[in-house]
């Protein structure tokens, strides 16, 4: 089980920033060794907690309940799940595991849509704000949301976003996890608007490090974030792998490092399943 403080209390806290990552479940042998590595060598920085990705439609339902099962055990971990395509009678279940497995709350998401559905396929849930309710009324579990700086790709603007997220809020949602971003000024922005709007809980960057160049670039595009067009510049002009990742690396530490001089209550890292990147990012600005 989690130490104290609880997981709420140390959202709250303002003593420091916190420091977290994020796994995904393995999907075959070698993958699973990486994980456990990585698990092994963050779990020797203390984060404060980790949280477990889910795949929409339950994907890697199996999986990744078995991940949150065994971390749980060693430290405060923030169960993702997702709702799209599913029952209550499903996600409640779901629930009912990870609330004897000891989680320190859950993300609450709507999820992708699948790459083979044309609409939303049929589901107990419309949006992620269902899941929400559904958290907080029947369950004993911190629950959280995400946030998107730049806007959710299917959302008609920010404003629009902010409004949902302060739904969320006044719903139960006791903090906000972003997603991918590269600009310190489309977190700082979101953050005052969100703030204007009376939105009041934790708002934790997620940062994720350009080590890996080709590979984030790919999942910035997934995503629909921005990569600055300097960052671009440099990249395409590398000499060499090594030379990209040493322009990656130095362009993530510098952004964590205004987040958290801006004032952000904390970093969650996208470990990508590997912990030296992650692990030089947390050390570079200090919180390990």
């Amino acid at each position: 089980m989690a130490p104290n403080p609880s997981f709420k209390e140390l959202i709250e806290q303002t003593s420091r920033p916190t420091l977290s990552f994020e796994f995904f479940p393995p999907k075959d042998e070698q993958s699973r060794i990486s994980l456990n590595e990585t698990v092994e060598e963050l779990g020797k920085i203390s984060p404060d907690f980790v949280s477990v990705t889910y795949g929409a439609m339950g994907s890697n339902q199996e999986a990744s309940v078995s991940v949150v099962e065994s971390l749980a055990s060693r430290f405060r971990t923030i169960a993702h799940l997702t709702c799209v395509g599913s029952t209550r009678d499903n996600i409640q279940q779901l629930l009912n595991r990870y609330a004897k497995a000891g989680v320190a709350g859950i993300l609450a998401l709507r999820g992708d849509k699948p790459d083979n559905f044309d609409l939303l396929p049929d589901s107990d849930y419309r949006v992620a704000l269902d899941l929400v309710n559904q958290v907080v009324l029947e369950n004993e579990l911190p629950v959280g949301v995400a946030a998107f700086p730049e806007k959710h790709p299917e959302s008609p603007s920010i404003e629009h976003d902010i409004m949902v997220l302060k739904l969320k809020q006044d719903a139960g949602a006791e903090f906000a996890m972003t997603q991918l971003f590269f600009s310190l000024e489309s977190y700082v922005s979101f953050v005052s608007s969100a703030r204007n709007a009376g939105v009041t809980i934790p708002i934790i960057p997620g940062v994720m490090p350009v080590n890996n160049v080709k590979k984030v670039m790919r999942m910035a595009e997934m995503s629909g974030a921005t990569v600055p067009q300097s960052l671009a510049t440099e990249l395409s002009g590398a000499s060499s792998e090594v030379e990209a990742q040493k322009i990656g690396m130095d362009f993530t530490v510098e952004l964590a490092a205004k987040l958290l001089k801006v004032g952000a209550p904390g970093l969650h890292i996208f470990t990508l399943n590997h912990y030296r990147a992650a692990t030089e990012v947390a050390r570079a600005v200090g919180l390990c």
